[in-house]
């Protein structure tokens, strides 16, 4: 709940007025052409300097000396056998990353394409799991304006400078383009998933121009929210005396980033659609066999706009038409002939060669008149082939089938629908911009960090279904001796969760587990009985009917961390897509829960021990679902053995009780159980001293990866105590009574052991141990409390310790630290000084910072949460920042250097929002009360999860019925 002390935060303020004049912004106060209230803006000739990359010490660099030449050796490997591996810090991009990103183009899950907020056209990532990000400048928008007179003409790229790969201005490439806007004059608003570009009064002085960039990313549209398309709405207005002939023109190369382009075969073709949509498709046969794309530019004619084509032409000489010629073509006539639409399909490019195509869009604007001029970008890639594993076809295919010709369809809806678009993301984002209680920075910076949901490498496939169960050929040896990955039935019963395996596996481990110790509980006589039950309910829905089947999706860790769905970080950042796509949400759950009954016993080497494992234990949550083969091949992350994590299955069963107690869907719960289960069960295996509690190994065994810890931890101590909270409530809502019941017991033990080993009478010490840093103040000590605040679950500790522990955190690791205009550093020692002890101790992480402000605002304390927040904002976003906008990194050191640019924890900004206004069925869930015992007799009761069993427990909770998920497709 938001109080009133949010009105006492410093509140920055960007009005449009400071950076668009106010008789523009008049001009173009009609159909969202202007620039919205609340965004972040920048001047178009605003430098866009190179970022910096951290750097270890030397003593960390001493540390780790064996782990960098062991990955040394594991990335060269994979190299051998044409893939990357996901984990790469040797290999750097050509283009060296800088402060020059904006809001990306498209839905989710389909490939994507981040345009710059100067206009470059740049972040190619198609195909899945990699990622150029140098900018095609062949790909522009460009002006040219005539008035009756003739005396005045204008003609410019609508991007400020001349990129400094252009070449010499004489030759026949772009370099002979019109490159003459300042951007003096010219501002860029973002405000995702829409972005304006105003044009001040040049290169015309008498031309107002206004660029709306639309993508169709609209929350519980699971439809439109796919496509692979983006609209571009020019907004024209004649401030002269003189009606103006305007030809904007929109100029793309048949390429997906890098060299693709020259890698030959590739064909252009115009056509012409319906409703006045006409275009250009860009055939383009990818390399190394990978599925082909194909683009579609397009632009709507209307009675006073005409649309002309050029689908050819060339950056050097050879092909009839160069870049040169097309300029000088719209510079004389400002259209192309309209014959070049019977032109048919090019003939195919060759090696080397460069095939762009163009489109013109022309009107007159009459004196102080008006005219809107639409175009739209399509691509359509079908199909999806991951290196080492199956095809899969895209979520769009659902709609727009599996033709690369789709890319008409696409683009032709993109311009008939962007006004429906538009009224539905206005619609999402009005109560939260125009809440006067939020700062200003906070509502424009929660919208833009969810350019990750676009650009974080995102896919999205229409079913769990291969679309060819054919292999890649370029499969290592070790795969093609590849075992299956097993997948073991649970039974359920009262006393504890055995895993009985009905098939095997050569290679895989075959024991069961012990369940959770609760001594004074009866025998096991009921558990065949249970069994058949249980086994006849128990069925992964991977085909669901056509109204929950909403595919399956995929993002990275980070476009430098090439690992899908990472879990530990997913755990934060997991709250965008709950709130905003909960189906998704949910049917990663699924995923995850379906995993942690799976064993893959195949040998992995981990390398910062040098020591083998098998790739997935039994029981253990997976660290990530996979690189070149997601869903089959778990476990990428091979640094550490995660199934010795002590954080990835308490994430999982906080996860999964959040999500089932704010959708209500007792489905989801009652599936997911077994797994639930089994992942706490296997936990036990940590409690050393039998005090309830989960104690570390003395590395780092958590997602602060190069972090050791010792004993017990704050982190993971207070996420087990979480998860044993959140294990109780679900158990006693889905009938489990007496594991609830043996959660209880083990909860109130561990809590009393927590306190005495880690309680410093003023915060939680970072372990139990003896080291240098046990004692120091970790910004993350709390996380398992943020879920249980924001699970509705009752708090683990008593609000003074809660909020000391809180106000520790924002007095030593925010405000110490550059005054609390950097964010939250992980570790920070009592005498001020930031805990140095690795490189991950003295990062600030802004995930986590975000994660610290949403702790901070469930604890009452809004004031410190958003001054905790806007430190990220400051040092992010701000003009005063590094620039890391549209590529929030996982990390930044105290001089501002980023560690892995565009990230996924960083959507944690999301958990701030859900403290703000925690969903009714959160706060309608049935409480449970840790400190209650349980008393059912053993004889009287039996688990039974029959549908009829379910519906009336689930009557009983009052968590059915009216409170089940519906959401809009």
């Amino acid at each position: 709940m938001v109080t009133g002390n949010i009105f006492h935060c410093r509140k920055n303020s960007w009005p449009p007025e400071e950076y668009v004049s106010r008789h523009t912004l008049h001009l173009f106060d009609f159909d969202s052409a202007g620039p919205p209230k609340h965004a972040w803006r920048r001047r178009l000739n605003s430098h866009a300097n190179i970022l910096k990359e951290f750097s270890i010490t030397f003593m960390e660099a001493i540390k780790m000396v064996r782990l960098g030449i062991r990955l040394w050796s594991y990335v060269r490997e994979e190299a051998s056998h044409g893939r990357k591996a996901p984990i790469d810090p040797f290999t750097r991009e050509s283009c060296k990353p800088s402060a020059s990103q904006g809001v990306p183009l498209g839905g989710m899950g389909s490939g994507s394409i981040s345009r710059g907020f100067r206009g470059e056209f740049r972040q190619w990532q198609i195909v899945p799991g990699t990622c150029d990000s140098s900018p095609v400048m062949a790909n522009q928008f460009s002006i040219f304006v005539s008035r009756d007179s003739g005396n005045k003409k204008y003609a410019s790229v609508l991007a400020p400078g001349r990129h400094e790969g252009l070449g010499k201005a004489r030759d026949e490439g772009i370099s002979s383009w019109g490159w003459n806007l300042s951007g003096q004059h010219s501002t860029y608003h973002a405000l995702f998933p829409r972005a304006w570009t105003i044009y001040d009064g040049e290169p015309d002085p008498e031309l107002k121009v206004s660029c709306r960039q639309i993508s169709p990313f609209i929350p519980h549209n699971y439809k439109d929210t796919s496509l692979p398309t983006a609209v571009f709405v020019y907004t024209l207005v004649n401030t002269g005396r003189e009606r103006a002939k305007v030809s904007l023109l929109f100029t793309w190369a048949n390429s997906i980033g890098g060299v693709s382009h020259l890698s030959g075969d590739h064909v252009n073709e115009p056509f012409i659609g319906e409703d006045g949509v006409s275009g250009v498709l860009l055939h383009h046969k990818t390399a190394k066999g990978n599925p082909p794309v194909t683009f579609a530019i397009a632009a709507c004619e209307t009675q006073n706009v005409n649309v002309t084509v050029l689908p050819c032409f060339g950056l050097t000489e050879g092909r009839s038409v160069t870049a040169r010629q097309m300029w000088d073509k719209m510079m004389q006539d400002g259209q192309f002939d309209r014959q070049n639409f019977n032109s048919g399909p090019s003939m195919p490019s060759s090696p080397g060669e460069t095939l762009c195509a163009a489109v013109s869009a022309s009107a007159w604007v009459e004196p102080h008149g008006k005219c809107t001029i639409a175009f739209s970008l399509a691509w359509s890639s079908p199909k999806i082939k991951f290196l080492k594993g199956s095809s899969y076809h895209r979520r769009y295919t659902k709609f727009y089938g599996t033709s690369e010709r789709a890319a008409l369809n696409l683009a032709h809806d993109a311009l008939t629908n962007y006004k429906r678009w538009e009224e539905e993301i206005e619609k999402w984002q009005s109560p939260i911009l125009n809440d006067q209680r939020l700062p200003e920075w906070y509502k424009f910076t929660l919208f833009n960090e969810l350019y990750f949901l676009v650009a974080g490498g995102t896919v999205w496939i229409d079913s769990s279904l291969p679309s060819t169960n054919v292999k890649n050929d370029q499969d290592s040896p070790e795969d093609a001796q590849r075992v299956d990955v097993k997948v073991t039935e649970a039974e359920v019963n009262r006393r504890h969760t055995t895993i009985s395996e009905y098939s095997t596996t050569s290679g895989c481990n075959g024991s069961t587990g012990d369940g959770l110790k609760n001594n004074s509980d009866p025998a096991v006589t009921q558990n065949k009985r249970n069994s058949n039950n249980l086994s006849e309910h128990f069925k992964w829905q991977d085909q669901l009917d056509d109204y929950d089947d909403v595919g399956r999706f995929l993002y990275l860790e980070g476009v430098e961390y090439i690992m899908w769905n990472t879990y530990d970080v997913h755990f934060y950042a997991s709250f965008a897509l709950l709130d905003l796509f909960p189906k998704i949400e949910i049917n990663i759950q699924r995923d995850f829960a379906k995993a942690v009954l799976s064993e893959d016993g195949r040998r992995v080497k981990f390398l910062a021990e040098g020591n083998y494992g098998i790739r997935k234990v039994r029981g253990a949550v997976p660290h990530d679902l996979g690189t070149h083969d997601p869903w089959n091949e778990m476990n990428a992350y091979n640094i550490h053995d995660t199934s010795k994590w002590k954080d990835l299955n308490p994430k999982f069963v906080l996860q999964v009780y959040r999500d089932f107690a704010a959708t209500g869907d007792m489905q989801f719960g009652v599936d997911v159980w077994p797994a639930v289960r089994t992942a706490m069960e296997y936990m036990e295996q940590f409690d050393r001293d039998d005090d309830g509690l989960i104690e570390n190994d003395g590395f780092p065994d958590q997602t602060y990866d190069a972090w050791t810890v010792h004993g017990v931890s704050a982190y993971c101590g207070c996420l087990w105590l979480a998860a044993l909270q959140a294990a109780a409530a679900m158990a006693e809502q889905i009938g489990d009574r007496f594991f609830a019941e043996t959660c209880k017991t083990k909860f109130c033990t561990a809590k009393s052991a927590f306190e005495k080993k880690l309680w410093s009478g003023s915060y939680f010490k970072y372990d139990s141990g003896s080291s240098s840093n046990s004692k120091s103040i970790q910004a993350d000590q709390l996380a398992g409390q943020w879920y249980t605040a924001s699970s509705g679950l009752a708090p683990l500790f008593d609000e003074f310790k809660i909020r000391s522990a809180l106000q520790k955190i924002y007095d030593f690791n925010v405000m110490k630290v550059k005054g609390g205009r950097m964010g939250a550093v992980n570790g920070m020692h009592l005498n001020g000084k930031v805990d140095e002890t690795c490189m991950q101790s003295r990062e600030i992480w802004t995930g986590v910072t975000y994660a610290v402000a949403a702790n901070m605002i469930l604890a009452g304390m809004e004031k410190e949460a958003f001054a905790t927040a806007e430190g990220i904002f400051i040092a992010g976003w701000s003009e005063e920042g590094f620039g890391y906008w549209f590529q929030t990194p996982e990390a930044w050191t105290m001089d501002g250097h980023f560690r892995s640019l565009i990230y996924m924890r960083p959507l944690a900004i999301w958990g701030m929002q859900w403290a703000l206004s925690i969903p009714k069925a959160i706060l309608d869930a049935p409480k449970v009360n840790m400190m209650d015992k349980i008393l059912i007799s053993p004889a009287t009761f039996s688990l039974s999860l029959t549908e009829t069993g379910v519906r009336k427990i689930a009557n009983k909770a009052k968590c059915f019925g009216n409170s089940v998920l519906h959401c809009a497709c």
